[in-house]
Order: structure tokens, then C-alpha cells, then sequence
């Protein structure tokens, strides 16, 4: 018997957790993570008519967030902004200086939740919400987890 060659079980790029989220433009969105986060576009999908129906946002050489429009291929999900809730659901991305990231989010047009702050995890953090209503945070970790430091 032949031995079968094996695919990997991802495609290349991809993160093993991706998440998808819907949203009311996605070239806008888009658009606006380039802006404010400096994130990659990566592979967008027009329908027929031109307009993009999937999209897709990379970091560090992964894709870390597709975007899908409102209603396309029998969605019925809204995004936070469209359905005037907030999202349980957050993102939670790693990079190089929180600081600068930062004020470039702030420059870029997204929504300040929290000021960069050192968490008692080990990780500096700042808190953004998009103009779809998604929640992102991102992290630069700049010490050990020490549980001592916990809240009670």
C-alpha cells in the first residue's frame, strides 16, 4: 500500500483560531483596522455586483479576523452596531508596543475604552471599540504572570 501524503489540516496563513465576524461594510471595516490598527488586508471576495462579501485582516503573517456582511449566504447575525448590543465576545491580539499602537488607534478613529495600563497577568493593555462595535484589545506582555498580583 502507498503511503498517502497528508495535507495540513489549515491553510497557510491561517490561525487555528480565526474569528469571523460580521459586519455592515466590510471594505470599511477594513479599511478602518488598516487605519487605526495597522493590520494587513488579506484576501477580499466581491459578490456579482463588485461589493465585498468576505474579507479578511492579517498580523505577524496570520490572519486574525474575517469579515462577512450582514445578511450574505443566509447569516441572520448583526454586528454590535446594527443590533444596538454589546458584542460578549472580544479580540485579543499581541503586539510589538502597546504605546504606540495606541496612539495611532487613537489618531485612526477608534473609540477608546481603556488607556494603556499594565494588567496584573504581565501584559500592557488598551482597550478600543470599532466603529461596528467590536471590541479589541491589544497587548504587549512586559513581565510574568505572578498570581500574588491577582485582585481579590
Amino acid at each position: 500500500m502507498e503511503k498517502q501524503t497528508l495535507r495540513n489540516p489549515k491553510m497557510t496563513g491561517m490561525a487555528w483560531l480565526t474569528p469571523a465576524i460580521t459586519v455592515r461594510d466590510v471594505d470599511k471595516e477594513i479599511t478602518f483596522c488598516e487605519r487605526a490598527f495597522g493590520l494587513e488586508k488579506g484576501i477580499v471576495l466581491p459578490d456579482k455586483t463588485g461589493k465585498t462579501v468576505h474579507g479578511e485582516l492579517k498580523y505577524e503573517g496570520s490572519t486574525v479576523v474575517m469579515f462577512g456582511r450582514e445578511g450574505e449566504m443566509g447569516n441572520p447575525s448583526k454586528s454590535p452596531a446594527s443590533s444596538n448590543t454589546e458584542c460578549p465576545v472580544s479580540l485579543y491580539i499581541y503586539c510589538q508596543n502597546v504605546d504606540e499602537l495606541f496612539q495611532r488607534a487613537k489618531t485612526g478613529g477608534a473609540t477608546i475604552i481603556s488607556e494603556p495600563n499594565d494588567a496584573f497577568w504581565g501584559d500592557r493593555i488598551a482597550e478600543f471599540k470599532d466603529p461596528e462595535g467590536y471590541r479589541w484589545t491589544f497587548a504587549t506582555n512586559i513581565a510574568d504572570f505572578d498570581p500574588s498580583r491577582m485582585p481579590e
